[in-house]
């Protein structure tokens, strides 16, 4: 189940909700959970993801691969 972040707009507190895809389409009412404010509103946040193929290796924590020509970093 997908995790969405809030904020509220009393006290300012972020806070998590897990809720489901349709539970979101249905609108969800979160409640502060320190202030238990009902005015809040839903901060976007960006994840981050690195993969290397081997740790401690600097040559494979690039994302590209060295063959992959022009479309890919360069």
């Amino acid at each position: 189940m997908p995790i969405y972040d809030y904020q509220c707009d009393q006290c300012e507190t972020t806070f998590e909700i897990q809720a489901s895809f349709h539970d979101k389409e249905l609108g969800l009412e979160p409640v502060c959970p320190k202030c238990q404010g009902k005015k809040t509103h839903q901060v976007l946040t960006a994840g981050l993801f690195i993969t290397s193929s081997s740790p401690g290796n600097a040559s494979s924590s690039s994302c590209c691969d060295p063959n992959a020509g022009s479309g890919c970093c360069g």
